[in-house]
């Protein structure tokens, strides 16, 4: 590569003003890819900002904010006076040669049909009245009604035959590239709108995923604790579960390779661990990528709160640093609209897009023409890109009111830990506290929802508490849900009250 003072020249940088993909995430995109396939090598100095904005004919600020991206996502640092360089803890993912090896890693495609296990399955309870608490509702309060009806009685006039045939079992052309403009301006995923296909909710994602890549018995990967309605569903598809501990960073890929190195499919939520919220790392990422490699193994990514990030930035996606096409990426409009909607979509690698061509084709006959029309053109007007930005601010100050008033009123009782993403966080019990199961039933007879953290494990954990939402009501419920909660829990055996939590601190 060549070099000069300002930095390394970087070839293949290239800037589509004909795109509606801001510059700055164009810009992202470009130098991110030749990062993760080492055209940028670890530690190659980049051009100062002001030299990349002349040599790309683009503004500084625009450079700027790139760079800074970048570093947020740990692919990039800078050091004052010496200049912006790639980091030394990056480890490129180049796209695997084909070979005989290979080959035989790859998983086979499966059949169509499968027997249900008779393994247990939790079921999964969704309130029909938003209250203190609840988990992965959206504030319904805050939705823009009158503009739904309005897109919703233009839909209704189109021509009848537009409105009463059958859909594409794929999905809807245009909600299919109105998915992809999303994708790549607000999550940083390149795809094309064929990889796209369409399905009522994520839950009939997963199903459809285990269905075709599972044959019964399969090892899978599953986060623990983990997602309860996945989980049923590749469980249903014939999986033999493995669940996988959970620690800071994300899942612990090490504690999965020890158990089942020659795993076929892995599921994970990496923005927004479901359920104690934590933010996988960029390094956990690639060692996860690393071990789907080298095992020819598939990985879910259900990327259910991808776009409701409360800080300066959030790691991207992990089908945007995947090289290798191993991540299948699952997303939902359910949180960012609401439940009814029941729309989720599947971006496919280009090695399984002609299968699930092939299967949806044979076996549905798609997702209701109507509500896709009407958020594909809630999206192609700006309004979806809009309420995003809006439902942002309405969740942050919904977050800081629990946290502001968790450390008030369940000091000592509660350890309610912060978040910068998604709907909801955890309360973890002192040790020797009230039994979660039993501070669950008390909430629920207080009028509150918290679930009890050991309902998403399939194993035993090393902490107990429960989960508490944020999204679904306003900010004086919520404060008054707090309070119950605090009499709740001062009501149960083994109660710390908020006297004797000081104490215990002072006598630390």
């Amino acid at each position: 590569m060549s070099k000069y003072v300002g930095g390394a020249l970087i070839p293949g940088l290239r800037i589509d003003r004909g795109d509606r993909t801001p510059i700055t995430m164009q810009l992202v995109v470009a130098l991110r890819e030749q990062i993760l396939t080492a055209r940028l090598p670890a530690g190659a100095r980049l051009p100062a900002s002001r030299t990349l904005a002349h040599d790309l004919g683009v503004s500084r600020t625009t450079a700027v904010n790139a760079y800074e991206q970048l570093g947020a996502e740990g692919l990039l640092v800078s050091t004052v006076g010496a200049g912006t360089f790639v980091s030394a803890e990056v480890r490129p993912q180049p796209a695997p040669r084909p070979n005989a090896a290979a080959a035989d890693r790859t998983p086979r495609l499966a059949r169509l049909s499968r027997e249900v296990s008779d393994q247990y399955f939790p079921r999964l309870e969704h309130p029909e009245v938003p209250r203190p608490f609840v988990t992965g509702m959206p504030a319904f309060d805050a939705f823009p009604m009158a503009l739904w009806a309005r897109l919703s009685g233009q839909y209704w006039r189109s021509p009848r035959a537009q409105v009463m045939s059958y859909p594409d079992p794929a999905g809807l052309p245009a909600l299919r590239a109105a998915v992809c403009q999303h994708l790549r301006a607000n999550r940083g995923v390149q795809c094309h709108p064929d990889e796209v296909f369409i399905c009522n909710g994520a839950q009939e994602a997963f199903t459809r995923i285990g269905h075709m890549l599972l044959d019964p018995g399969d090892p899978v990967w599953l986060e623990n604790p983990g997602a309860i309605g996945a989980r049923n569903s590749l469980l249903s598809c014939g999986a033999a579960p493995v669940p996988v501990p959970v620690d800071a960073q994300g899942l612990e890929v090490a504690a999965g390779l020890a158990e089942a190195p020659e795993f076929r499919l892995a599921f994970v939520t990496p923005a927004h661990q479901h359920p104690l919220g934590v933010t996988m790392s960029l390094d956990r990422r690639f060692e996860l990528l690393a071990a789907a490699e080298a095992a020819g193994a598939w990985i879910i990514e259900d990327d259910y709160v991808g776009e409701f990030h409360y800080g300066r930035s959030t790691p991207p996606p992990l089908k945007s640093i995947d090289s290798g096409g191993r991540v299948i990426y699952v997303g939902t409009f359910s949180k960012a609209l609401f439940p009814a909607v029941r729309l989720g979509y599947i971006v496919a690698p280009p090695a399984l897009v002609p299968m699930f061509d092939r299967t949806l084709g044979a076996v549905a006959h798609g997702v209701s023409h109507a509500m896709q029309a009407i958020v594909a053109r809630f999206i192609e007007d700006g309004h979806f890109a809009a309420h995003i930005r809006r439902m942002r601010e309405i969740y942050a100050q919904r977050r800081d009111t629990l946290l502001s008033e968790a450390a008030q009123h369940l000091a000592g009782r509660m350890d309610v830990r912060p978040t910068d993403t998604g709907f909801h966080t955890i309360g973890t019990l002192p040790v020797g506290g009230p039994d979660e199961t039993a501070v669950s039933r008390a909430a629920a007879t207080a009028g509150l929802a918290a679930t009890p953290l050991g309902r998403f494990a399939l194993r035993p954990l090393p902490v107990r508490g429960v989960t508490l939402g944020f999204s679904a009501v306003p900010p004086p419920q919520i404060a008054r849900g707090v309070r119950t909660l605090a009499t709740v829990l001062d009501g149960l055996p083994g109660a710390v009250r908020r006297g004797e939590g000081e104490l215990s601190r002072r006598a630390r």
